[in-house]
């Protein structure tokens, strides 16, 4: 036994160094077969990521090409001729919006007259919606609709004018008569040459009449101006007869924001004042002086000065009639080419006169009144302004008004 324990520690190195030789190459072995299963997940890893980015730089090569081709094609656009087309689009939708101003206030008119509007307010209503979004040929064509809706409605209403019941006219059928009253007051239709019209009229001698205007406000007046119906207005000058007077801005009209009832035009009234005298904008408007005995028609404003001796001065337009010849015969105004009852103010020598004539063009009123033997007329205010005053309305009563003009008896 002891023998053998000498055998192993003499022999131990011996078998220390069979075991490394076989036990390190197996570690080895195995070692290798490690790191190559490893370094092939990485490899496959790394593989996954360069595909990805491949993918990226694909997609990315793609967007730059189209933003390229976005940009080469913005910049071959020619930037004067989309300039251009811009401001004739903004242009075209101004006018078609300053437009349909004027029909809304053709609306408002046929309110006035207890009209249904329900089917114009709502084509209104689109044609706005259509300005917003920018459609003005839409807009445009829908406005020419509009238009054509509201000039029906209104020639049919005057149809019905001339049959004098929404005017507040006498009932029953005006006596044919081409000789204007030489007093009073007189309801009678006349024949001219372009066809047969009724009207009622006030005559009034200037021998014992005073022809003046009267005013809600004291002096000129901007904006919010005051304003009273004809009735008042003959009621507190004493008058006997009046017809409403110049052309304003009524405060239900859009167009008349910040000038509310207010008037451009000269006139002097019963207190002497003179309304709008710096106003040279309308210095060619024809004027109506009215004096002790006399009657002037005078063809522009600008012609008469500022005499406060006389009793009253209107000025409006257009002049109807001047020295017996017609003075008017048609104007781009498409307000005074449309029928209703129009009022006026004329005379004949040393005799006045104011009325209404029914469902006629301010055009047409001009061939009424000369066949009546006036040798000068101006043409007033009509619309839903229409009044005429003779021991209660004749016609209207209208909107309150301004001003307007009055019979006074001396």
């Amino acid at each position: 036994m002891e023998q053998l324990k000498r055998f192993y520690q003499k022999q131990r190195p011996i078998f220390v160094a069979l075991v490394l030789v076989v036990a390190i190459p197996t570690v080895l072995f195995v070692i290798s077969i490690i790191v190559t299963v490893e370094a092939k997940k990485q490899v496959k890893i790394l593989s996954a990521e360069q595909e990805v980015l491949t993918n990226e730089k694909q997609q990315l090569t793609a967007t730059l090409s189209a933003t390229k081709k976005s940009y080469d094609a913005l910049k071959s656009e020619d930037q004067y001729k989309i300039n251009q087309q811009l401001k004739a689009d903004i242009k075209k939708t101004h006018d078609v919006y300053a437009n349909s101003i004027t029909a809304y206030e053709g609306i408002l008119e046929l309110q006035a007259k207890k009209q249904d509007i329900s089917k114009l307010s709502i084509l209104y209503a689109t044609i706005v919606k259509e300005l917003s979004d920018l459609n003005h040929a839409s807009a445009e064509g829908d406005l020419v609709s509009l238009n054509s809706q509201i000039k029906k409605i209104k020639d049919d209403l005057a149809a019905k004018e001339a049959a004098l019941q929404a005017a507040g006219a006498p009932a029953g059928p005006a006596p044919e008569n081409n000789t204007a009253p030489g007093s009073g007051f007189s309801y009678q239709s006349v024949k001219t040459e372009i066809g047969t019209f009724t009207l009622s009229i006030i005559a009034a001698d200037l021998g014992s009449t005073r022809v003046i205007v009267d005013t809600a406000s004291d002096g000129d007046c901007h904006d919010n101006c005051p304003v009273l119906s004809l009735g008042d207005y003959v009621s507190r000058s004493g008058a006997f007869a009046g017809v409403n007077g110049s052309y304003f801005c009524p405060a239900s009209y859009p167009s008349c924001a910040g000038k509310t009832n207010s008037f451009d035009t000269l006139l002097m009234n019963k207190n002497k004042t003179y309304f709008n005298s710096d106003n040279n904008v309308y210095s060619n408007v024809p004027v109506a002086v009215f004096g002790s005995g006399f009657a002037r028609f005078i063809g522009a404003s600008s012609g008469w000065g500022r005499d406060t001796g006389v009793d009253g001065v209107i000025a409006n337009q257009p002049l109807l009639l001047s020295g017996g010849n017609i003075a008017f015969s048609g104007g781009s105004d498409p307000k005074q080419g449309s029928k209703g009852a129009r009022s006026f103010v004329g005379n004949k020598g040393t005799t006045v006169y104011i009325g209404v004539v029914y469902n006629v063009t301010v055009a047409e009123m001009a061939y009424v009144l000369k066949a009546l033997g006036l040798e000068n007329a101006l043409n007033l205010d009509s619309g839903g302004s229409t009044a005429l005053w003779y021991g209660g309305y004749k016609a209207g009563p209208g909107r309150n008004i301004p001003n307007a003009v009055l019979f006074v008896r001396k």
